[in-house]
């Protein structure tokens, strides 16, 4: 593969998975669709498109993948990131997230036995403290419900990325793993049947999501994958909040305050000090 298509390749999943905070604040915020009805929506038809290119890949034999654990925390990301976009903008719900999912992989690492060398821990330090500004009250602060929410969504993708390791086809364990959480899907349907607004353009912004941001952009992004060095594919996943802010601002007008601009420097910097810095001593340990 070309280092021209990695390049195309690995820009369009990363803005397919920045479209995903895009499409899910657009619809609950400029259609009537409640957020459980885009959660089941995205996951339902991310899991139509996911089992049909397997299929198409493998044929009509094609064994799935997953497991129900990891479709558990597939589907508390889901339903925790619509909730959580009622009331966040889609900068502040995105850099919440990637910071979450960074800080949840970073402590499973501390718990397994991993040391952090001195640079990353000031990058820990860095990171947590853009968090901390952030969330501190003010008047630009996020609201308090919708950051628990998506700091829990940002936990559980932590823990479904962190059990997808060493997945033997990463492609046919997403596909397997999205189909399990069908039924999670309607049982919150039925559970949410009396507050439920089905909409048509909140409805096709789910399937967008679902089956193009979310199915297309994974797709996408494993063809990718194997021509990344681990340290590129961690570093690449740093514009994903910057795009969404981006798109945010682009198309929904939202502001760019000072806060967040800082806050977000603060917390992909630091990031992306301790995930170079790991890397350097995985590097360093194997040409001993």
């Amino acid at each position: 593969m070309t280092s021209v298509r990695i390049l195309i390749l690995s820009s369009l999943s990363m803005l397919a998975f920045a479209c995903n905070s895009l499409l899910c604040r657009v619809a609950l915020t400029q259609t009537g669709i409640d957020a459980a009805s885009f959660a089941s929506t995205r996951l339902i038809s991310g899991a139509a498109v996911l089992w049909l290119i397997v299929r198409l890949r493998r044929g009509p034999q094609a064994k799935g993948g997953g497991d129900w654990w990891s479709a558990g925390a597939l589907f508390a990301y889901a339903a925790t990131f619509s909730y959580a976009y009622v009331s966040l903008s889609t900068a502040t719900g995105a850099l919440l997230l990637f910071g979450a999912v960074q800080a949840s992989m970073i402590g499973y690492g501390l718990w397994a036995g991993e040391r952090l060398r001195r640079l990353q821990l000031v990058g820990l330090a860095l990171a947590i403290g853009g968090l901390a500004g952030l969330l501190s009250p003010g008047l630009s602060a996020p609201p308090v419900a919708g950051a628990v929410l998506m700091i829990s969504a940002g936990v559980a993708w932590g823990v479904y990325s962190l059990r997808g390791r060493g997945a033997g086809d990463p492609l046919a364990s997403t596909a397997g793993n999205f189909l399990r959480t069908v039924p999670l899907c309607l049982a919150l349907s039925v559970a949410t049947l009396g507050s439920a607004q089905r909409d048509g353009a909140g409805l096709l912004y789910g399937i967008a999501s679902g089956a193009v941001a979310s199915g297309l952009g994974y797709i996408i992004w494993y063809a990718a994958l194997p021509a990344l060095k681990a340290t590129s594919a961690a570093i690449m996943q740093l514009s994903v909040p910057v795009l969404a802010a981006l798109g945010g601002v682009a198309l929904l007008n939202e502001p760019l305050t000072l806060r967040f601009a800082l806050s977000a420097a603060a917390i992909l910097g630091g990031i992306a000090l301790v995930v170079l810095q790991k890397k350097a001593a995985a590097a360093a340990a194997s040409g001993k």
